[in-house]
């Protein structure tokens, strides 16, 4: 019953910049810990921000200085605003959460990803 959408991704130029969005919907009890990883051709998935419940964060150290991670408990939205984006950006970004749908069943989601391409 839960799923997680991302939007905002697209062509973009270098030094450009994009804002992701990630909503989760369903059957959602709480959200604890929502991250975004990223795809590059040829290379495993890896992690670019992540953001708990409380508003912590971590950000790679790739993206260090240029994306801010956010998010709105009551939405059940998270955002991603990357800026200074390079060539080397280009992936596919996912967004995952640690969502329960109950007090005590929680799983991990993924959304389908929504592809940024950074190009002259």
């Amino acid at each position: 019953q839960v799923q997680l959408v991302e939007s905002g991704g697209g062509l973009v130029q270098p030094g450009g910049s994009l804002r992701l969005s990630c909503a989760a919907s369903g059957n959602i009890f709480a959200i604890s810990a929502m991250e975004w990883y990223r795809q590059v051709p040829g290379l495993p998935r890896e992690l670019v921000a992540g953001i708990t419940n409380g508003g912590s964060t971590n950000i790679a150290n790739f993206a260090k200085g240029r994306f801010t991670i956010s998010r709105d408990n009551a939405k059940n939205t998270m955002w991603l605003q990357m800026d200074s984006l390079k060539a080397e950006d280009t992936a596919v970004n996912y967004c995952t959460a640690d969502i329960g749908t109950t007090s005590s069943e929680w799983n991990d989601y993924w959304g389908q990803g929504t592809q940024v391409t950074v190009s002259s």
